[in-house]
């Protein structure tokens, strides 16, 4: 059955660029701030203030990280990118998300994907995010509480995944998330063995204040898929609806980093107010009504598991609204140079 689904996830959910769009330069460093490689990016100048890893997971595959360390950090954002890109393609809004949110970042590339080896699968999703995470324990000293996971588009299945075993996380970021594999093809009622990233079956088990951000205009994963995981969220903070934004190009609008930027603050405050209740009120909402910039006006203990098949049952989903089908293969990501200048000109840095 595990091949079968993985011939699933391969069919509909994984597309790694090709070629990638980075090379890695120097010796054998581990974690913790060796800094002996680097990650080359076609006409960007390599960067020395970013490590650069290779980590083994335990499905016996070696992927990329890359850790952004900010100087007044006191979080630690674990970052699952979209199904068409990799590192190269998303470094500097890495750092620019690290600069502007004042987090560090730990990103990696699933199996299969740039420079790291091996197949891109569900299961080995969920132990290329195990090792990120293993690598901020181990080598970075980040405790659990510290830890922002965030999870973009096909990046939802394993941040769900993790965020459902580990009970003291400080937030959980869905960007464009799914409910499952199958229904961003088909508005199915119900969890069927052979799909993949259930996220719908695993959120209510995240204890943690979850932050949901998605396009009402996506034409990849419909609206109703973040809108339905928010409703079945244990701790909810105030959604982030971009109306008219699509599923590639949130970070182009104001409100997406202005919203996050909120969240951040929010957590941290929390967190220094009352050191561990997950439960209080959210900020006051103003992602409703929000409208597409226009151009020049104002801004507005943790237990690693082995991997069960999971038989068929009733879906959470039952309850709630279908699902819209959308078939769309996901598009590549955006200029990241695009998103500065755009940040930059309407003064949303920080």
């Amino acid at each position: 059955m595990g091949g079968v689904t993985s011939s699933i996830a391969a069919k509909f959910a994984f597309f790694p660029p090709q070629p990638p769009s980075y090379t890695i330069v120097g010796g054998e460093g581990g974690g913790g701030g060796s800094g002996r490689r680097r990650l080359l990016v076609l006409d960007e100048p390599s960067r020395e203030d970013i490590d650069v890893l290779k980590l083994r997971t335990r499905r016996g595959n070696d992927i990329v990280a890359i850790h952004v360390k900010h100087p007044k950090a006191t979080s630690t954002m674990l970052y699952s990118h979209g199904n068409a890109a990799d590192l190269g393609q998303m470094l500097e809004l890495f750092v620019e998300l690290s600069n502007r949110l004042r987090v560090n970042i730990m990103a990696y590339d699933y199996s299969g994907y740039g420079q790291s080896s091996g197949k891109p699968t569900e299961y080995n999703t969920y132990a290329d995010i195990d090792a990120a995470y293993k690598c901020l324990k181990d080598d970075y000293g980040v405790k659990d509480e510290q830890i922002i996971l965030y999870g973009q588009s096909v990046g939802s299945g394993p941040t769900v995944d993790l965020a459902s075993r580990i009970q003291n996380l400080r937030g959980v970021v869905l960007h464009s998330p799914i409910l499952s594999g199958l229904r961003v093809l088909y508005p199915v009622k119900r969890t069927y063995w052979f799909d993949i990233f259930k996220n719908v079956d695993k959120i209510g088990m995240v204890n943690c204040l979850v932050l949901v951000i998605h396009g009402t205009m996506d034409e990849v994963v419909d609206c109703s898929h973040g809108k339905q995981l928010w409703e079945l969220c244990k701790q909810k903070y105030d959604p982030v609806w971009i109306h008219g934004g699509g599923h590639c190009n949130l970070e182009l609008y104001p409100e997406y980093i202005k919203q996050l930027k909120k969240y951040v603050v929010f957590l941290n405050k929390m967190k220094a107010g009352t050191d561990g209740p997950k439960k209080a009120s959210t900020a006051a909402s103003d992602s409703e009504g929000q409208s597409k910039p226009q151009e020049g006006g104002p801004p507005d203990t943790f237990e690693l598991v082995p991997n069960v098949p999971e038989v068929s049952r009733n879906s959470l989903d039952s309850r709630l609204e279908k699902s819209k089908k959308q078939t769309k293969q996901e598009k590549s990501r955006m200029s990241t140079d695009q998103v500065d200048r755009f940040w930059r000109r309407k003064g949303l840095v920080w």
